[in-house]
């Protein structure tokens, strides 16, 4: 009870003292024009349109025009006509969360939609449209963020308060990485914002992916993609909003977005409603401006606060990693991991592309050895792809190239390291272990007879043709 009167005391104390008006003067599509309050709004601010049914319809304003404001709602239309009145709400719309919304589903507008009762309201307001700490007063970036993936935790290791990008085409594995992410960090929060997602799949990445434990010290946002613009583009402000409520607590928080391709989805529509010309690929130069405003939020915080660790995916279009977002996003982000369709195609999950993926704090952020076995992973990795055509077709003859014999012998143990299920978590140190012994030459090599060589078979397995290559020289130490 006292929650709940403390709660009740918030909201009466952020009631406005007086009200201001105007009416509905045009609709067209999703654009409403409002006369008669122009001296009263900026963009930005907040109007609620009283539809017939005395319904209340929230609105956003985003320009003007002739005199008059123009609004985009963050509900259905349905009963909004000519001569409607338009109520003026808050001109600094925020949130007041608190830590008893771990564990909750919340929706855009900072409302629970998980059935679990009333959400309690903190006594201190965060912006929803806040601006990222200036760059002198920010820590450096921290000590390594166990992500329990040991493809990511070794080739592309990531900082607290780093911020990175994972790049995929749809169905190769982006949710299901997110919630790898979300169950086995050794973050103190999570906060997950769900951004256009399917209705369908929403409740099932809540319910069987991230599962009670990664619920219960994770706050997820929600916004499907059969919702407004308005409403899609808030549930990313509101993601940073919470997490960096959590991060003045002190606390390392890893935020997880899915995804900035339906944040700027979203924002093109609003913006070619408003009337604003398209520029490249029909994205007009707003997204482009509201890219980094919202991505810089994450990052280290300021000395005695926490960190935003930010992963945040990116849908690219047609398999194009040179698309306007992608191209954008990566140029802001400290990173970029990418999730190959070929290989998802032939059954290694989570299907990142180590080759392709980088991580702009490494290798400052690891040991030597830690390099060393990365370097040498690496290579056996490239040269192996380099001639894998070639292999599958059993076209290439061993002895030819002792690199590449090398790399037969050790790119299926590598596979075999990264290929990992859900359910499986592997920590920092216990990464790095299993990495070295995939890496550790076969014993006594030296003493190996030399054995004739086994026929080659156009569309065998290459784990299969070179199960045991007998002149593998022993790797430096």
């Amino acid at each position: 009870m006292a929650v709940n009167i403390s709660t009740l005391i918030n909201e009466l104390d952020r009631l406005p003292v007086h009200r201001v008006f105007g009416r509905v003067s045009a609709v067209q599509g999703l654009l409403i024009e409002v006369s008669g309050v122009q001296g009263n709004l900026s963009v930005g601010d907040r109007c609620n349109i009283i539809a017939r049914d005395d319904r209340k319809v929230a609105c956003e304003v985003v320009g003007f025009r002739d005199g008059r404001a123009l609004l985009m709602p963050f509900g259905a239309l349905e009963g909004v006509g000519h001569g409607c009145r338009a109520e003026i709400g808050e001109s600094q719309p925020a949130i007041y969360p608190d830590d008893a919304w771990l564990g909750r589903v919340i929706n855009a507008m900072g409302r629970p939609v998980d059935e679990k009762g009333a959400l309690p309201s903190g006594s201190e307001s965060y912006a929803i449209k806040n601006s990222p700490p200036p760059a002198h007063t920010r820590k450096r970036i921290g000590s390594k963020v166990d992500l329990g993936i040991r493809s990511l935790n070794t080739f592309t290791t990531c900082c607290h308060g780093q911020r990175m990008g994972i790049f995929a085409g749809s169905g190769v594995g982006k949710s299901t990485v997110l919630s790898m992410m979300a169950r086995y960090t050794n973050a103190d929060v999570t906060v997950v914002g769900l951004v256009g997602e399917r209705g369908r799949e929403a409740r099932e990445f809540i319910e069987d992916d991230l599962g009670l434990d990664g619920l219960a010290r994770s706050v997820v946002v929600v916004a499907t993609s059969d919702e407004p613009p308005l409403m899609r583009r808030q549930a990313a402000y509101v993601t940073l909003a919470v997490a960096e409520y959590f991060r003045d607590q002190g606390k390392n928080v890893l935020c997880l977005m899915d995804s900035v391709t339906r944040f700027s989805m979203a924002q093109r529509e609003i913006s070619l409603s408003a009337g604003e010309p398209p520029a490249a690929k029909g994205y007009t130069p707003t997204v482009f401006a509201e890219l980094p405003k919202l991505l810089e939020r994450a990052g280290p915080g300021r000395k005695r606060t926490g960190n935003i660790t930010g992963l945040f995916t990116v849908l690219v279009e047609g398999d194009d990693h040179n698309e306007p977002i992608s191209d954008a996003v990566r140029g802001i982000l400290d990173g970029h991991i990418v999730l190959n369709r070929a290989i998802a195609e032939r059954g290694r999950y989570p299907a990142i592309d180590v080759l392709k993926s980088i991580s702009r704090t490494m290798p400052a952020c690891n040991t030597d050895d830690q390099n060393e076995l990365l370097e040498r992973a690496r290579k056996y990795i490239s040269a192996y792809e380099d001639m894998a055509e070639l292999i599958r077709l059993g076209a290439y003859r061993r002895g030819s190239n002792p690199d590449v014999d090398e790399a037969m012998y050790y790119y299926p143990r590598i596979e075999d390291f990264m290929r990992q299920t859900k359910d499986d978590h592997s920590d920092l140190d216990t990464c790095y272990r299993l990495l070295a012994e995939a890496l550790t030459p076969p014993e006594d090599v030296e003493g190996v007879a030399e054995e004739e060589e086994a026929p080659q078979v156009v569309g065998a397995d290459p784990a299969d043709l070179v199960p045991q290559p007998p002149e593998i020289p022993p790797a430096a130490e």
